[in-house]
Protein backbone atom coordinates (compact mmCIF):
# COMPACT_ATOMS: atom_id res chain seq x y z
CA UNK A 1 0.00 0.00 0.00
CA UNK A 2 1.37 3.40 -0.99
CA UNK A 3 1.97 5.84 1.85
CA UNK A 4 1.45 9.55 1.09
CA UNK A 5 2.41 12.41 3.36
CA UNK A 6 -0.15 14.92 2.01
CA UNK A 7 -3.01 13.80 -0.22
CA UNK A 8 -5.07 16.42 -2.08
CA UNK A 9 -8.46 15.40 -3.44
CA UNK A 10 -9.77 17.56 -6.28
CA UNK A 11 -8.23 19.38 -9.22
CA UNK A 12 -9.80 22.83 -9.31
CA UNK A 13 -8.27 26.18 -8.26
CA UNK A 14 -8.25 25.11 -4.59
CA UNK A 15 -6.61 21.76 -5.23
CA UNK A 16 -3.97 23.02 -7.66
CA UNK A 17 -3.08 25.95 -5.38
CA UNK A 18 -2.83 23.62 -2.40
CA UNK A 19 -0.48 21.45 -4.47
CA UNK A 20 1.71 24.46 -5.32
CA UNK A 21 2.08 25.50 -1.70
CA UNK A 22 2.40 21.96 -0.35
CA UNK A 23 5.18 21.18 -2.82
CA UNK A 24 7.11 24.30 -1.84
CA UNK A 25 6.73 23.24 1.79
CA UNK A 26 8.31 19.85 0.96
CA UNK A 27 5.14 17.94 1.85
CA UNK A 28 5.51 15.73 -1.26
CA UNK A 29 1.83 16.12 -2.15
CA UNK A 30 -0.09 13.72 -4.36
CA UNK A 31 -3.20 15.16 -6.00
CA UNK A 32 -6.01 13.12 -7.54
CA UNK A 33 -7.98 15.28 -9.95
CA UNK A 34 -11.30 13.47 -9.81
CA UNK A 35 -13.92 13.28 -12.54
CA UNK A 36 -13.58 16.94 -13.62
CA UNK A 37 -9.95 18.07 -13.84
CA UNK A 38 -9.95 21.84 -13.55
CA UNK A 39 -13.24 21.95 -11.67
CA UNK A 40 -16.31 24.05 -12.42
CA UNK A 41 -14.26 26.75 -14.08
CA UNK A 42 -13.81 24.52 -17.11
CA UNK A 43 -17.54 24.85 -17.87
CA UNK A 44 -17.14 28.55 -18.70
CA UNK A 45 -15.12 30.31 -21.39
CA UNK A 46 -13.28 33.55 -20.57
CA UNK A 47 -12.62 34.63 -16.97
CA UNK A 48 -12.38 38.40 -16.63
CA UNK A 49 -12.33 38.75 -12.84
CA UNK A 50 -9.25 36.69 -11.97
CA UNK A 51 -6.47 39.06 -10.86
CA UNK A 52 -3.44 39.47 -13.10
CA UNK A 53 -5.12 39.17 -16.48
CA UNK A 54 -6.11 42.66 -17.72
CA UNK A 55 -7.64 41.22 -20.91
CA UNK A 56 -9.20 38.21 -19.24
CA UNK A 57 -8.03 34.61 -19.54
CA UNK A 58 -9.45 31.45 -21.04
CA UNK A 59 -10.80 29.41 -18.14
CA UNK A 60 -9.42 26.10 -19.36
CA UNK A 61 -6.02 27.70 -19.99
CA UNK A 62 -6.00 29.17 -16.49
CA UNK A 63 -6.60 25.74 -14.99
CA UNK A 64 -4.00 24.15 -17.29
CA UNK A 65 -1.46 26.76 -16.22
CA UNK A 66 -2.18 26.21 -12.52
CA UNK A 67 -1.76 22.49 -13.03
CA UNK A 68 1.48 22.92 -14.96
CA UNK A 69 2.86 25.24 -12.29
CA UNK A 70 2.21 22.64 -9.60
CA UNK A 71 3.79 19.88 -11.72
CA UNK A 72 6.85 22.02 -12.51
CA UNK A 73 7.39 22.55 -8.80
CA UNK A 74 7.28 18.80 -8.24
CA UNK A 75 3.68 17.95 -7.34
CA UNK A 76 2.53 14.46 -8.26
CA UNK A 77 -0.80 15.03 -10.04
CA UNK A 78 -2.70 11.93 -11.07
CA UNK A 79 -5.86 11.10 -12.96
CA UNK A 80 -8.41 9.22 -10.92
CA UNK A 81 -11.18 9.69 -8.39
CA UNK A 82 -11.13 8.84 -4.70
CA UNK A 83 -14.05 6.44 -4.28
CA UNK A 84 -13.77 5.40 -0.61
CA UNK A 85 -12.24 6.82 2.54
CA UNK A 86 -11.76 5.90 6.17
CA UNK A 87 -10.92 8.97 8.22
CA UNK A 88 -11.36 7.12 11.48
CA UNK A 89 -7.94 5.45 11.37
CA UNK A 90 -4.36 6.76 11.35
CA UNK A 91 -2.90 7.00 8.80
CA UNK A 92 -6.07 7.72 6.85
CA UNK A 93 -7.12 5.03 4.39
CA UNK A 94 -8.39 5.84 0.90
CA UNK A 95 -9.30 3.97 -2.28
CA UNK A 96 -8.92 5.38 -5.80
CA UNK A 97 -11.12 4.20 -8.67
CA UNK A 98 -12.40 1.35 -6.54
CA UNK A 99 -9.12 -0.56 -6.53
CA UNK A 100 -5.97 1.43 -5.67
CA UNK A 101 -5.48 1.60 -1.89
CA UNK A 102 -3.56 4.43 -0.24
CA UNK A 103 -2.77 5.74 3.21
CA UNK A 104 -2.12 9.38 4.03
CA UNK A 105 -0.91 11.39 7.00
CA UNK A 106 -2.87 14.51 5.99
CA UNK A 107 -5.76 15.00 3.59
CA UNK A 108 -6.91 18.18 1.86
CA UNK A 109 -10.46 17.93 0.52
CA UNK A 110 -10.94 20.21 -2.49
CA UNK A 111 -13.73 18.38 -4.30
CA UNK A 112 -15.74 21.54 -4.99
CA UNK A 113 -19.45 21.92 -5.55
CA UNK A 114 -21.63 21.38 -8.56
CA UNK A 115 -24.31 23.81 -9.67
CA UNK A 116 -27.80 22.37 -9.82
CA UNK A 117 -29.22 22.26 -13.34
CA UNK A 118 -32.68 21.52 -14.66
CA UNK A 119 -31.58 18.39 -16.47
CA UNK A 120 -32.66 19.46 -19.97
CA UNK A 121 -30.66 18.13 -22.95
CA UNK A 122 -30.78 21.61 -24.53
CA UNK A 123 -29.43 23.09 -21.31
CA UNK A 124 -26.45 20.76 -21.49
CA UNK A 125 -25.99 21.50 -25.19
CA UNK A 126 -25.59 25.24 -24.60
CA UNK A 127 -23.61 25.07 -21.37
CA UNK A 128 -20.82 27.60 -21.81
CA UNK A 129 -22.60 29.00 -24.88
CA UNK A 130 -25.13 31.11 -23.06
CA UNK A 131 -26.11 28.75 -20.24
CA UNK A 132 -24.35 29.58 -16.99
CA UNK A 133 -24.69 29.02 -13.27
CA UNK A 134 -22.63 32.06 -12.23
CA UNK A 135 -23.80 35.60 -12.96
CA UNK A 136 -20.72 37.09 -11.33
CA UNK A 137 -18.50 35.01 -13.61
CA UNK A 138 -20.35 35.48 -16.90
CA UNK A 139 -22.73 38.41 -16.57
CA UNK A 140 -20.21 40.81 -18.07
CA UNK A 141 -20.65 39.16 -21.47
CA UNK A 142 -24.33 40.12 -21.58
CA UNK A 143 -24.09 43.85 -21.11
CA UNK A 144 -27.06 45.62 -22.69
CA UNK A 145 -28.59 42.26 -23.66
CA UNK A 146 -31.61 40.31 -22.43
CA UNK A 147 -31.13 37.38 -20.05
CA UNK A 148 -33.16 34.98 -17.93
CA UNK A 149 -32.58 33.77 -14.38
CA UNK A 150 -34.20 30.55 -13.15
CA UNK A 151 -35.08 30.42 -9.47
CA UNK A 152 -37.03 32.18 -6.75
CA UNK A 153 -34.77 32.15 -3.71
CA UNK A 154 -32.21 34.59 -2.35
CA UNK A 155 -29.53 33.41 -4.77
CA UNK A 156 -31.81 33.94 -7.77
CA UNK A 157 -32.77 37.41 -6.57
CA UNK A 158 -29.12 38.32 -5.99
CA UNK A 159 -28.17 37.06 -9.45
CA UNK A 160 -31.09 38.91 -11.07
CA UNK A 161 -30.32 42.24 -9.39
CA UNK A 162 -26.63 41.88 -10.25
CA UNK A 163 -27.47 41.19 -13.89
CA UNK A 164 -29.98 44.04 -13.94
CA UNK A 165 -27.07 46.44 -13.48
CA UNK A 166 -25.47 45.09 -16.65
CA UNK A 167 -28.27 43.89 -18.89
CA UNK A 168 -31.09 45.58 -20.73
CA UNK A 169 -33.73 43.17 -19.44
CA UNK A 170 -33.76 40.35 -16.88
CA UNK A 171 -36.52 37.75 -16.80
CA UNK A 172 -36.91 35.76 -13.59
CA UNK A 173 -38.45 32.35 -14.28
CA UNK A 174 -40.23 31.32 -11.07
CA UNK A 175 -42.14 28.04 -10.88
CA UNK A 176 -44.48 29.21 -8.11
CA UNK A 177 -46.56 32.34 -7.57
CA UNK A 178 -44.32 33.65 -4.80
CA UNK A 179 -40.60 34.21 -4.25
CA UNK A 180 -38.88 32.13 -1.56
CA UNK A 181 -36.33 34.88 -0.97
CA UNK A 182 -36.09 37.09 2.09
CA UNK A 183 -38.39 40.10 2.21
CA UNK A 184 -35.47 42.47 1.64
CA UNK A 185 -34.39 40.60 -1.50
CA UNK A 186 -37.96 40.45 -2.78
CA UNK A 187 -38.31 44.19 -2.41
CA UNK A 188 -35.04 44.78 -4.19
CA UNK A 189 -36.21 42.71 -7.15
CA UNK A 190 -39.63 44.31 -7.30
CA UNK A 191 -38.08 47.79 -7.19
CA UNK A 192 -35.70 47.08 -10.08
CA UNK A 193 -37.49 48.28 -13.21
CA UNK A 194 -35.73 46.07 -15.75
CA UNK A 195 -36.53 42.80 -13.93
CA UNK A 196 -39.71 41.04 -15.03
CA UNK A 197 -40.91 38.05 -13.01
CA UNK A 198 -42.58 35.26 -14.98
CA UNK A 199 -44.68 33.51 -12.34
CA UNK A 200 -45.80 29.85 -12.38
CA UNK A 201 -43.40 28.97 -15.19
CA UNK A 202 -41.14 26.03 -15.88
CA UNK A 203 -38.54 25.85 -18.63
CA UNK A 204 -39.31 23.28 -21.30
CA UNK A 205 -36.33 23.96 -23.51
CA UNK A 206 -33.39 26.29 -23.98
CA UNK A 207 -33.42 27.59 -27.55
CA UNK A 208 -30.37 28.41 -29.61
CA UNK A 209 -28.29 28.01 -32.72
CA UNK A 210 -24.65 27.56 -33.65
CA UNK A 211 -23.76 30.88 -32.01
CA UNK A 212 -25.36 30.02 -28.66
CA UNK A 213 -28.54 30.70 -26.71
CA UNK A 214 -31.29 32.68 -28.43
CA UNK A 215 -34.21 32.10 -26.07
CA UNK A 216 -36.19 29.76 -23.85
CA UNK A 217 -39.50 27.92 -24.19
CA UNK A 218 -41.61 28.14 -21.06
CA UNK A 219 -44.68 26.29 -19.80
CA UNK A 220 -47.02 28.21 -17.55
CA UNK A 221 -49.01 26.40 -14.88
CA UNK A 222 -52.27 27.03 -16.80
CA UNK A 223 -50.90 25.13 -19.79
CA UNK A 224 -49.76 28.10 -21.89
CA UNK A 225 -46.52 27.53 -23.80
CA UNK A 226 -44.57 30.60 -24.93
CA UNK A 227 -41.05 31.65 -25.91
CA UNK A 228 -38.88 34.47 -24.65
CA UNK A 229 -35.89 35.86 -26.49
CA UNK A 230 -32.71 35.98 -24.38
CA UNK A 231 -28.98 35.78 -25.02
CA UNK A 232 -28.09 34.35 -21.62
CA UNK A 233 -29.79 31.71 -19.47
CA UNK A 234 -28.65 31.66 -15.83
CA UNK A 235 -29.38 28.90 -13.32
CA UNK A 236 -29.76 30.00 -9.70
CA UNK A 237 -31.38 27.00 -8.07
CA UNK A 238 -28.51 26.17 -5.76
CA UNK A 239 -25.24 24.27 -5.56
CA UNK A 240 -24.43 20.82 -4.27
CA UNK A 241 -21.11 20.37 -2.42
CA UNK A 242 -19.28 17.16 -3.29
CA UNK A 243 -18.88 16.05 0.31
CA UNK A 244 -20.92 12.85 0.67
CA UNK A 245 -17.84 10.62 0.74
CA UNK A 246 -16.47 12.40 3.82
CA UNK A 247 -19.72 13.12 5.70
CA UNK A 248 -19.50 10.08 8.02
CA UNK A 249 -16.43 11.67 9.65
CA UNK A 250 -16.28 15.36 8.73
CA UNK A 251 -18.87 17.78 10.09
CA UNK A 252 -21.06 19.46 7.47
CA UNK A 253 -23.85 22.03 7.59
CA UNK A 254 -27.47 21.31 6.67
CA UNK A 255 -26.66 21.71 2.97
CA UNK A 256 -23.62 19.45 2.99
CA UNK A 257 -20.87 22.09 3.04
CA UNK A 258 -17.90 21.01 5.13
CA UNK A 259 -17.50 23.07 8.29
CA UNK A 260 -14.09 24.59 8.95
CA UNK A 261 -12.79 26.20 12.12
CA UNK A 262 -12.78 30.00 12.11
CA UNK A 263 -10.83 31.39 9.17
CA UNK A 264 -8.77 28.22 8.83
CA UNK A 265 -9.17 25.12 6.66
CA UNK A 266 -9.21 22.75 9.64
CA UNK A 267 -12.15 20.37 9.96
CA UNK A 268 -13.31 18.58 13.10
CA UNK A 269 -11.01 15.68 12.15
CA UNK A 270 -7.40 16.48 13.01
CA UNK A 271 -5.24 16.21 9.92
CA UNK A 272 -8.14 16.67 7.49
CA UNK A 273 -8.52 20.06 5.81
CA UNK A 274 -11.08 21.47 3.38
CA UNK A 275 -10.62 24.13 0.72
CA UNK A 276 -12.64 25.72 -2.06
CA UNK A 277 -16.31 25.43 -2.86
CA UNK A 278 -16.82 22.24 -0.85
CA UNK A 279 -16.59 24.41 2.29
CA UNK A 280 -17.74 27.77 0.88
CA UNK A 281 -21.51 28.26 0.52
CA UNK A 282 -21.21 32.01 -0.02
CA UNK A 283 -18.61 33.24 -2.51
CA UNK A 284 -17.91 30.43 -5.01
CA UNK A 285 -15.24 32.36 -6.91
CA UNK A 286 -12.02 30.96 -8.35
CA UNK A 287 -9.82 33.51 -6.61
CA UNK A 288 -11.41 32.69 -3.26
CA UNK A 289 -10.99 28.96 -3.87
CA UNK A 290 -7.32 29.47 -4.73
CA UNK A 291 -6.80 31.45 -1.52
CA UNK A 292 -8.40 28.72 0.56
CA UNK A 293 -6.17 26.15 -1.15
CA UNK A 294 -3.20 28.16 0.04
CA UNK A 295 -4.58 28.18 3.59
CA UNK A 296 -5.16 24.43 3.50
CA UNK A 297 -1.57 23.71 2.45
CA UNK A 298 -0.17 26.00 5.14
CA UNK A 299 -2.43 24.41 7.76
CA UNK A 300 -1.39 20.94 6.62
CA UNK A 301 2.27 21.96 6.81
CA UNK A 302 1.87 23.09 10.43
CA UNK A 303 0.03 19.89 11.29
CA UNK A 304 2.60 17.57 9.72
CA UNK A 305 5.61 19.39 11.13
CA UNK A 306 4.06 19.36 14.60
Amino acid sequence: MEHIKCLIIGGGPAGYTAAIYATRAALEPVLYEGMTPGGQLTTTTVVENYPGFPKGVDANQLMADMREQAVNLGADIRRGAVTAVDLGVRPFRLTVDGSVELEADAVIIATGATAKYLGLPSEEKFRGLGVSACATCDGFFYRRKDVAVVGGGDTACEEATYLAGLCRKVYMIVRRDVLRASVAMQERVKNTPNIEILWNCNTQEVLGDASGVTGARLLRKDGEVFDIQVDGFFLAIGHHPVSELFAPWVATDENGYIKTEGGSSRTNVEGVFAAGDVQDPHYRQAVNAAASGCRAALDAEKYLKR
